[in-house]
């Protein structure tokens, strides 16, 4: 049987109350560690780009539940805390040899979470299951890259960085971050957005998709995604709040404005090679 199969098979038995956590044996057990390698070695993806648009694989999300949902809470050993979850860390030894680092004492990659070569993870940072992060790609201090939230290579996700997961609430499709992309510090991603490659995203930033996108360049209003090659920032208009009679004086709403990437913004967010090397 294939890895999919293993975790439908997994799926259906759990979704009928036919498996729980109390009675998952080794078999159960060496099929979800198989997943969870698989998302490590990125193989298998939570989700990918098909004919331009991202999809979600939903075999590899309900495979990742089923590791919360058929395993018991255990304590574990990091440094000298003891830590109390179902799901270990991920082993960070395979890291040196890709050129990819983290540095102590507070890089946390969950169980299950791909980091590509030549990536580096500042401390405090967390990764959590199902993410995926691309060759190049810079995790700053105090930033965290949710479930199954996709980022591409050579990103550099800014300081105290929130790029959201998708399984609480549970939700169709990750954040997405393209290839070449660069959040300011303080940026938050949430909810399914998809932030186009070589974009520029100016500090404190909320990406969402509740959030109107004016895409200067193309002359529309966009949700949910930001397009390629544009510099985004925060601005707000009028709200219709401000017309009413218990609402003193006008009232404003955050929008984001997008425009073309200018020369002088791509050299200021240009990447230091010395630190890669």
């Amino acid at each position: 049987m294939s890895l999919e199969s293993d975790i439908d098979d997994l799926w259906h038995r759990y979704d009928e109350g036919n498996l729980s956590a109390d009675s998952a044996g080794p078999e159960e057990l060496d099929a979800l560690d198989a997943f969870l390698d698989a998302l490590e070695t990125g193989e298998v993806r939570a989700a990918e780009k098909r004919g331009g648009e991202w999809e979600s694989n939903e075999w590899v999300k309900r495979g990742i539940l089923l590791n919360f949902g058929l395993r018991s809470i255990a304590g574990r050993e990091y440094g000298d805390v003891t830590y109390h979850d179902v799901l270990p860390l991920r082993e960070t030894g395979d890291l040196p040899d890709r050129g990819t680092r983290n540095t102590p004492d507070g890089t946390v990659i969950r169980r299950g979470a791909y980091l590509g070569s030549d990536c580096i993870m500042m401390s405090p940072s967390f990764v959590n299951i199902g993410a995926h992060v691309g060759d190049g790609t810079l995790v700053d201090s105090c930033d965290t890259v949710g479930s199954c939230a996709q980022i591409g290579a050579d990103v550099k996700l800014g300081a105290n960085t929130l790029v959201g997961g998708v399984l609480e609430p549970v939700e169709d499709a990750p954040v997405v971050v393209e290839d070449g992309a660069s959040l300011g510090a303080g940026c938050r991603v949430t909810s399914g957005f998809v932030v186009g490659e070589n974009s520029v995203v100016a500090e404190n930033t909320l990406l969402t998709p509740r959030i109107p996108v004016y895409d200067l360049v193309d002359e529309e209003v966009l949700y949910g995604r930001l397009p390629p090659e544009r510099r985004a920032f925060t601005r707000f208009v009028e709200s219709s709040v401000g017309d009413h009679d218990l609402f003193d004086g006008g009232a404003y709403k955050p929008a984001v404005v997008a425009m073309d990437v200018e020369e002088t913004t791509m050299e200021a967010v240009e990447r230091e090679e010395a630190l890669r090397e």
